[in-house]
C-alpha cells in the first residue's frame, strides 16, 4: 500500500485498502474557519442530540472575516466564536493564532500518520507532514464534530518524483506551479499525490507546505511527502504529542509516475485566471501591477517573509504600487518583529497587515477594481478571486513579489 492508502486503513481499522473503496474512517483533527463554520454550525444544529465527540480534536479559527470589515463580517466571527466557547473546543481569536494552515503546523495539531478534515479545500496543506489531510464540506464537517468519523472514497496515488538541484531563486512555490503548469487543472483529479526524489533534501519544510497547500488546484485529494528527519525535527519543535510514520511499500501501486528535473525549473508565474496557466519569469514581459501581496496560508511562514525582506532591504517599492505584507500567524508576525523584518517592510512603504487571509479571497481588504493587476503569493486566481471581474491575478513565489512590488512590473530577483 500507499502512504495515503496505510493511514487510511488505520484510522478505518481494516488491515487494507483499495483505491476507489468507501470507507468510514476516525478523525484525529477537525478545523473549522469563520466562513464555511457558519454553515457547518447550521447543519450541526440539525443533528437531534448531538454533541461535539471530542472538543480537544475539534480546532475553530477566526482567519477569512476576522477583524470584521463589517457587521456582517462580524456576525459570522460571532457564530463561530459562541459555538467554540459553548462546545469547549480548541479556539483561535483574531490576535491569538492566525491564518489556519500556517496555524495548525506550528501549534503541533497536524502530525504524521494523523487523518485531519478541514473546512476549507486547502486543508491538503497539512500532508507535508506525512499525514492524510482534505477538505471537506459543511455537512461532512458537521457530522465528523459529532461522530468522530468521515466517510472517504480511497483515491488512487500519483508519484511525482523531483530530481536534481534547484536553480537560484526556484522555491517550492515555483516547484508546484510548474508542476501545475504540467498536470492542468484536473490533471490529478481525486488523486493522492506522493512526493519523492533526491531533491527532497533540498526542500524545507515551509516549502513542502507550500505545495502541499496547491495540490488542490491540480484537482488531487491530497499530497503527501514522506516523513524524514527534517519532518521529525519541524513536528518535535512543535508538540510532545506522539505521532506515527508510515511508509509506502516497495510493490505499493501507482496509478501513474511522473518524474522531473528541477534544473529545468526557473521561477514561476501563473496567469489570469488559473493557477495552472504558467509561465517561466523568461516568457513573462514586462507587466506592469497595480498591487503586490506578499502572505496568505501558501506563502505567509517566517520564511517567506525573509526572502521578502532580504530583496527589499534598503529600498523602496515603486510609487505607484501599492504591497501588502501579511504574516500568516501572530507568531510568524512576533519573529518577524524580533528579526527586523516589520522594519524592513515598513521602511520599503509596504502595508503591513495583522495576519489574516484578507486580499486572497477578495474580502476584507486588498480588493481590486475594475482593470487592476495584482501579482501575489497566494493560491488562487481565478475571475473575480480578488475583487472585480475584469481585475487580474498573476501567482509567483515571495522572491518575485517583492522584485516586483519594486520593479513596478513583474519581475524575477535578477532583475532587480
Amino acid at each position: 500500500m500507499t502512504i495515503t492508502e496505510k493511514i487510511l486503513a488505520a484510522h478505518a481499522d481494516l488491515a487494507e485498502v483499495r483505491p476507489g473503496q468507501i470507507i468510514s474512517a476516525k478523525v484525529d483533527m477537525i478545523m473549522a474557519n469563520d466562513m464555511a463554520g457558519v454553515i457547518a454550525i447550521d447543519e450541526f444544529h440539525k443533528i437531534k442530540g448531538a454533541k461535539i465527540f471530542d472538543p480537544q480534536k475539534v480546532v475553530i479559527v477566526l482567519d477569512h472575516c476576522t477583524p470584521g470589515r463589517n457587521i456582517a463580517d462580524e456576525a459570522f466571527a460571532k457564530k463561530v466564536r459562541e459555538f467554540a466557547i459553548e462546545h469547549h473546543t480548541l479556539f483561535y481569536e483574531a490576535g491569538r493564532g492566525g491564518i489556519e494552515h500556517v496555524l495548525l503546523p506550528e501549534q503541533g495539531l497536524a502530525r504524521p500518520g494523523q487523518l485531519v478534515i478541514g473546512a476549507d479545500s486547502h486543508t491538503c496543506t497539512y500532508g507535508a507532514l506525512g499525514l492524510f489531510a482534505t477538505g471537506v464540506g459543511s455537512t461532512d464537517t458537521a457530522v465528523a464534530w459529532a461522530l468522530g468519523t468521515v466517510w472517504l472514497k480511497v483515491p488512487p496515488t500519483m508519484r511525482i518524483i523531483l530530481n536534481g538541484k534547484k536553480r537560484p531563486w526556484v522555491s517550492g512555490k515555483d516547484i508546484i506551479l510548474y508542476l501545475l503548469g504540467h498536470l492542468g487543472v484536473d490533471g490529478a483529479r481525486y488523486r493522492a499525490l506522493e512526493f519523492y526524489g533526491e531533491t527532497m533534501n533540498e526542500l524545507s519544510v515551509a516549502e513542502r507546505l507550500t505545495m502541499a497547500n496547491m495540490v488542490i488546484e491540480a484537482g488531487a485529494k491530497n499530497g503527501i511527502f514522506a516523513v524524514d528527519s527534517q519532518t521529525e525535527e519541524y513536528v518535535k519543535a512543535t508538540s510532545d504529542q506522539p505521532y506515527m510514520i508510515y511508509r509506502s511499500d516497495p510493490d505499493a501501486e501507482y496509478v501513474q509516475t511522473l518524474e522531473f528535473d528541477l534544473e529545468d525549473i526557473e521561477p514561476q508565474v501563473a496567469f489570469p485566471h488559473l493557477p495552472s496557466n504558467t509561465k517561466p519569469i523568461s516568457q513573462v514581459g514586462q507587466i506592469v501591477v497595480d498591487q503586490v501581496v506578499i502572505g496568505s496560508c501558501t506563502n505567509g511562514r517566517i520564511e517567506d517573509l525573509r526572502i521578502a525582506a532580504n530583496l527589499l532591504k534598503g529600498k523602496k517599492i515603486y510609487p505607484r504600487v501599492r504591497c501588502i505584507v501579511i504574516p500568516g500567524s501572530q507568531k510568524v508576525y512576533y519573529e518577524a518583529l524580533k528579526e527586523g523584518l516589520i522594519d524592513i517592510f515598513i521602511e520599503a512603504e509596504c502595508v503591513v497587515s495583522t495576519p489574516m487571509c484578507g486580499p486572497c479571497g477578495g474580502g476584507d481588504m486588498g480588493t481590486l477594481c475594475e482593470g487592476e493587476r495584482c501579482l501575489s503569493t497566494t493560491n488562487r486566481n481565478f475571475v473575480g478571486r480578488m475583487g472585480h471581474a475584469k481585475s487580474e491575478v498573476y501567482l509567483a513565489s515571495p522572491a518575485v513579489a517583492a522584485a516586483t512590488a519594486l520593479c513596478g512590473y513583474i519581475a524575477g530577483p535578477d532583475q532587480i
